[in-house]
């Protein structure tokens, strides 16, 4: 079993790191991909943080693991392997990689998650890590989690297999801005909402931006009826998610805390 560093050695080599302009350390936000793999749109987004201030750390979970895109949509997105759970020691590893980086600033840190990048951030955010072997990590409840300010969850997953899937509280709280789509073929509005309520019980502020949209509707290239490309909905949720990062762009000392 990994430790949260040697996880992150492995992670390392193929996180990607953008920066504004400047010295630093800069507010950082972790993006972890969809089940597709890393993808051009998180590319923007990730530009879109930088226009505000922001580095950007994209972290891919697969190629590491040497796993192909066809690969991963053949067994990930299916659910056949690598769920939500397991991820979630990609992303408490990453959080304590990315806290020792000297561009970036520990204690202004927010994750962004897409779909099963998303269901990642919820599933560490539901686990005791108190436990032994917690989230996959032997030494998950040594991670320090001071400094991660809140959580963007673009159309995550939350049906079987979702730690969230029940409402049971989490037992910590974050501040969440969980984007919805209405025609998501992999989960109601209702049980997002249920998803949801697992963070609300814990006392997250949490908003919801409901969305006339598929699920991965921000993916360009997507034309199918369960999934298909909006242009001006994608470039409307890079800006709220821009906005949803311009919160904690103040010192820690006077930053929204969960």
């Amino acid at each position: 079993m990994d430790s949260a560093r040697q996880r992150w050695q492995r992670l390392a080599p193929e996180a990607e790191l953008l920066t504004p302009a400047g010295r630093g350390p800069f507010p950082t936000v972790l993006i972890f991909h969809g089940c597709g793999g890393v993808r051009q749109h998180l590319h923007d987004y990730a530009r879109a943080a930088v226009a505000v201030g922001w580095a950007a750390l994209l972290i891919d979970s697969f190629t590491p693991r040497g796993w192909s895109r066809d690969h991963a949509k053949m067994l990930v997105c299916t659910g056949l392997r690598f769920r939500g759970g397991q991820r979630a020691g990609d992303v408490l590893a990453a959080i304590a990689g990315a806290r020792r980086l000297p561009l970036v600033d520990p204690d202004r840190l927010v994750l962004a998650g897409w779909s099963h990048g998303a269901w990642a951030i919820m599933d560490l955010w539901a686990s005791r890590l108190d436990r032994p072997g917690a989230v996959g990590l032997s030494d998950a409840a040594t991670v320090s989690l001071e400094g991660v300010r809140g959580a963007f969850l673009a159309y995550p997953y939350v049906g079987l297999a979702s730690a969230s899937r029940g409402g049971r509280p989490w037992p910590r709280a974050l501040t969440l801005l969980s984007v919805v789509p209405r025609r998501d073929h992999l989960a109601s509005v209702r049980r997002h909402m249920r998803a949801l309520a697992s963070a609300v019980a814990a006392g997250s502020e949490v908003a919801i931006w409901g969305v006339d949209a598929t699920h991965a509707f921000d993916e360009p290239g997507l034309m199918a009826r369960i999934m298909r490309y909006d242009e001006a909905l994608s470039r409307e949720s890079m800006g709220r998610f821009a906005g949803f990062l311009d919160r904690f762009t103040r010192p820690a000392r006077s930053a929204p805390r969960p």
